[in-house]
Order: C-alpha cells, then sequence, then structure tokens
C-alpha cells in the first residue's frame, strides 16, 4: 500500500498554505481550513522518515466521529470532510496552548513520577501510585504549543501570568476539556476501552470558543483494554493498549526521544506494516465500525480532485 508524505496544492482562493508535523493545512479566503492528514507519524516532536499506509485516513475519520459526538458539548471547527483524509471547517483564532487531561499515571506523566517528581504542570500527583493508576480525578497538564519544536509543560499560573490565554478564556476551556473527556470516557467503555489521557485545542471564532482540530484519535489520546486492565495493574505488567505509545517506547528501546545528537533507527517494511495495523485496529475497537482503506495509487490525485469538486459547490 502506498502511503501520502506530502501535499503541495493550489486550490482556488488559497491564501496561505502551513505544514505540520502530520497535517498540511491550506487557508481559503481566510475564512476557511483544508486540512489533509497526512500518512507522516511523529514522536517526541520529530517527523519519522516514512510514512504509514492509512495512518492519515484513521486519524481524520476517527476526528470526524467524535466532533460530530461532541456537539453539543462545545462548538467545533468542522464543516464537511470531502475525502476520507480531508476536513474542511472554519479559520479560528487558536489559543497558544494545548490542554492536555490525564486520566492515569502513564506516558509522560508517570516518566516524571518516576524521577520522583510529585506535581506536573503545578498540579499535584499522590505519593504510592503505581504506573498506569487511575488518578483520584483526572489532572490537566497544559503544554504550550510550539510552532516548532518541542511543546513545553506549563501551570495554570504561568498561563495567566504570561497573559497567554485570559482568565475567563482558561476557565472556559478547563470546563469544555473536562467535559469533553467524561463523553470520550463513556465512548470508549462502551467499546470495552479505557480513554487514558488525550488532548484538546481550542481557538476564537466570532468571539465564541471552538474546539479544533483532531479530537480522541490515536496521535493524540491512550487507550487502554478493559479487559485485563485491574490483572496486569495488580501484577505490574504494562497494559494492552491502543495509542502512539508503543512507538515511542520502541523509539526509546533503540535509543531516541529526539534529543541532540540522537539517530532515528531504521523503520522496517514488517514495523511499517505493524503501525499500519496497529491505527486500524484502534480505528474499529474505538468507533466499532469497519475500516476500509482506500487504495488508490494517486492519493494525491484524488485528494486534490475531492476538494476542488467540494470548492466549487460550496464557495461562491
Amino acid at each position: 500500500m502506498t502511503s501520502l508524505t506530502q501535499t503541495n496544492f493550489k486550490f482556488p482562493g488559497q491564501t496561505a498554505f502551513y505544514r505540520g508535523k502530520v497535517r498540511d493545512v491550506y487557508s481559503i479566503n481566510n475564512e476557511l481550513l483544508i486540512m489533509v492528514a497526512s500518512d507522516r507519524i511523529s514522536a517526541f516532536d520529530v517527523v519519522l522518515p516514512k510514512g504509514i499506509p492509512s495512518k492519515g485516513q484513521v486519524l481524520n475519520q476517527v476526528a470526524g466521529h467524535f466532533l460530530e459526538a461532541t456537539r453539543d458539548v462545545v462548538s467545533n471547527w468542522l464543516i464537511a470532510q470531502p475525502d476520507p483524509v480531508v476536513s474542511v471547517g472554519h479559520f479560528c483564532q487558536p489559543f497558544k496552548v494545548e490542554m492536555v487531561i490525564r486520566g492515569y499515571l502513564t506516558g509522560h506523566s508517570a516518566r516524571e513520577y518516576n524521577l520522583g517528581k510529585r506535581s506536573i504542570c503545578g498540579v499535584g500527583m499522590p505519593d504510592g501510585m503505581r504506573e498506569n493508576e487511575k488518578f483520584p480525578n483526572p489532572i490537566i497538564t497544559p503544554t504550550t504549543k510550539a510552532d516548532a519544536g518541542h511543546d513545553e509543560d506549563i501551570s495554570r499560573e504561568e498561563i495567566l501570568k504570561q497573559g497567554i490565554v485570559k482568565e475567563s478564556h482558561y476557565e472556559q476551556m478547563e470546563y469544555y476539556t473536562r467535559k469533553l473527556f467524561a463523553r470520550g470516557t463513556e465512548m470508549a467503555a462502551k467499546q470495552g476501552l479505557i480513554l487514558v489521557d488525550t488532548k484538546y485545542e481550542f481557538g476564537l471564532r466570532n468571539g465564541e470558543i471552538v474546539l479544533m482540530d483532531e479530537i480522541h484519535t490515536p496521535d493524540s489520546s491512550r487507550y487502554f483494554y478493559t479487559e485485563g486492565y485491574a490483572e496486569k495493574l495488580a501484577s505490574n505488567e504494562p497494559q494492552r493498549q491502543l495509542s502512539k505509545e508503543f512507538v515511542r517506547q520502541w523509539l526509546i528501546e533503540n535509543g531516541f526521544q529526539g534529543k541532540e545528537g540522537q539517530i532515528i533507527p531504521e523503520m522496517s517494511e514488517e514495523w511499517i506494516n505493524t503501525i499500519s495495523n496497529r491505527y486500524i485496529e484502534l480505528y474499529e475497537n474505538i468507533t466499532g465500525k469497519k475500516f476500509i482503506p482506500q487504495t488508490d495509487a494517486d492519493i494525491a490525485g484524488r485528494v486534490e480532485e475531492n476538494v476542488r469538486k467540494w470548492l466549487k459547490g460550496n464557495i461562491r
């Protein structure tokens, strides 16, 4: 199967282009955003050298699934998905923080905890916790949103002190973050999964706070399987999970954490197919739908045709 690692389109009314770690973003008339979910994969804020077939489709369709399911919680940016790897939505003014919420001690929080730290982003973590144990209550641990390089942990107090977000907006984002996490947790439970942690991005549109970008995808979230969770926790075994964490662990085991001088390990075809299959597994488990991969040899050509057709029918 082929993968889509970058695009270079020139759409009618195009006013700007931005290439993120995973998405290629096109501005149309400074009113709409076209986000193309590529098959690039990043870890430790570094884009890995090879694409993962079907990854962009998984991300785009999982995001669409959850954006539609949470419109009653908070308005979001999405208008349409004219192609399996494309989302079209309203242009919003993004806040310069990402709202990370953690229900369990795992990933980054566990790595900090194991170093002896008992707070993260100014939020305390209880003594005596085991890795992958549930927090008494979910904790919000924001990060700065970097245009390039690494996002950094930051406390609520520092965000307000620096004037990155005004207090009334931050309080609303905290409220929406907890409500969205609760909804995601409920939806995951129905599929036999635990939503472990995730992040949300918000922006302003016409003075209203709007949910942006992706939501509850394997790039922005971790999931554990409910079955076997308690037993594995009791015996200190790694949890069976659906997330990108297994890619991070593979990189760590092969001496790479995105630090200066470290070399990205070779990605074999077998390993690439393993990653692709894990993404598809998550899609089917979290949505309860059968994944139908697109098998076009010319993915970019299909995307351009579908986006142009949508623009022609919807832009005056």
